[in-house]
């Protein structure tokens, strides 16, 4: 049986869109969305060494549409800079192979 982790990589592999941290929360059962976010982080590192990497759509404003710049962190972010919304579009995340 594979780990959480295993799991997560393998759905982000094969999916066909960006998934979010509620996406993934409800395919692999989980609650808190903050223990998927954690293991992207992890993740991201990990398949570096195997030559892939995570893409992510980043977040945005549902309201403005601003475009949250890429941060160190995957978390989502809680609220609009420009128009102060808390209407946020979750990042989404796909593993391909580096080009």
């Amino acid at each position: 049986m594979p780990t959480r982790r295993e799991e997560i990589i393998r759905l982000l592999e094969e999916a066909e869109y960006p998934l979010t941290a509620q996406d993934i929360c409800e395919i692999v059962d989980l609650k808190k969305r903050a223990i998927i976010y954690e293991d992207i982080d992890h993740i991201a590192k990990s398949v570096k060494n195997q030559g892939k990497q995570v893409i992510v759509s980043p977040a945005r404003c549902g309201k403005c549409q601003f475009i949250f710049k890429k941060v160190k962190s995957s978390k989502a972010p809680t609220k609009c800079p420009q128009c102060r919304s808390e209407w946020i579009i979750a990042p989404g995340f796909l593993i391909r192979d580096k080009k």
